[in-house]
């Protein structure tokens, strides 16, 4: 990784963790926030419980038993996420009018940019479960569960001292426990297949596509004057097995 990506890495960081921070701090914008990480942990699981089966057919005993763990590991975290909007009581916004919101939107808003940035080159389909290249699922996976150890555990202490808040502190610490643990597979992983030198190879490409997306993020981030998409609603949240259905 060169010293120019580093630096933008370190700045990028930085720029968003205080937004997220920011974001969980403030009553208001703190359930958007819970939302958004409930759908991707629990969205997270189809696809996880994919590779998994994958591997077993593939004869990857030891990698399909730690992607079964990762998977469990992901509803879990999806669960403590629900826990703590019902706290607030607030639920997930319903998926048809999350649907109705994306095609009355503008097409081109509809693909996450960060997303969009961090897998620039592949198509949706070359990253199906059935079809992903094992290299590009284990370093980009490893770039993301790594930087998400961190992240949540700035965002749990960011979290106000009451006892709602203390509740889902520590829960935010067991997610952020778990993801370091998800890094260590996935970089095992690798070298297992790739050897150390490919593998770090493999990671800092994914490093560089990291820092791209973390700036396609925040530029539109601030296009959108730094308004979140709402993905809340009153209301006890929705049923775990309906959220994995639906990421499916």
């Amino acid at each position: 990784m060169n010293l120019l990506t580093q630096v933008l890495h370190i700045v990028g960081s930085g720029a968003s963790a205080y937004v997220l921070s920011s974001s969980i701090r403030d009553a208001k914008t703190r359930p958007n926030v819970l939302a958004g990480f409930q759908m991707a942990e629990s969205g997270a699981v189809p696809f996880l419980q994919a590779l998994r089966d994958r591997a077993a057919s593939e004869g990857e005993t030891w990698l399909a038993e730690r992607l079964d763990r990762h998977a469990s590991d992901e509803k879990r975290h999806g669960q403590i996420f629900a826990h703590g909007l019902k706290q607030l009581d607030r639920k997930v916004m319903d998926f048809s009018k999350m649907r109705e919101r994306e095609i009355e939107g503008n097409p081109s808003e509809q693909r996450s940019p960060f997303f969009g940035a961090y897998f620039k080159g592949y198509s949706q389909e070359q990253l199906k479960p059935e079809n992903i290249e094992w290299s590009v699922f284990m370093a980009s996976t490893y770039i993301l569960e790594l930087d998400a150890s961190k992240d949540f555990v700035r965002i749990a202490n960011a979290l106000p001292d009451d006892a709602v808040s203390t509740n889902l502190k520590k829960g935010i610490l067991s997610v952020a426990q778990d993801e370091t643990g998800h890094a260590a597979y996935l970089r095992e992983a690798m070298e297992r297949r790739y050897g150390a030198r490919q593998t770090q190879s493999l990671i800092d490409e994914w490093r560089s596509r990291k820092v791209d997306a973390m700036l396609a993020s925040m530029q539109s981030f601030i296009s959108k004057g730094g308004k979140m998409t709402q993905m809340v609603e009153e209301g006890a949240p929705v049923d775990m097995n309906a959220v994995e259905q639906v990421a499916a």
